[in-house]
């Protein structure tokens, strides 16, 4: 089991809270989720909105376990659940009628992690 060394509290409950539902659930889209948050800072993901816009279908969910930035358009509603967002990307998800979650929001309201990709 690899071990979180950030001092962000709000992370390492993240990934406490990933775990936890994994093993209870036996989800495995958690315990990769938790996977790719452990990693360095270096290494998180960061994904813009026009990279979500070409890969992503109108109304479904996606996991970014990293930051999501505003670079790009956005031309149908999604479902984005991130560790955070930057500003312009939050306002641009919402104007097309998408909604923005935590990663901790998700993992309560979808226990088992059904329809549900992780974005790299």
């Amino acid at each position: 089991m690899r071990r979180v060394r950030s001092t962000n509290p709000e992370l390492i409950s993240t990934v406490r809270l990933l775990r936890r539902k994994a093993r209870e659930n036996n989800a495995t889209i958690w315990r990769e989720a938790a996977h790719h948050l452990s990693s360095s800072r270096r290494r998180r993901v960061a994904i813009n909105v026009g990279r979500l816009n070409r890969h992503v279908k109108d109304g479904e969910t996606v996991v970014v376990p990293g930051k999501v930035l505003g670079a790009g358009a956005l031309s149908h509603a999604i479902f984005v659940a991130a560790f955070a967002f930057s500003g312009e990307a939050k306002s641009k998800i919402l104007r097309a009628k998408g909604k923005c979650f935590s990663i901790s929001e998700l993992v309560e309201a979808n226990p088992k992690g059904s329809n549900v990709r992780i974005m790299e």
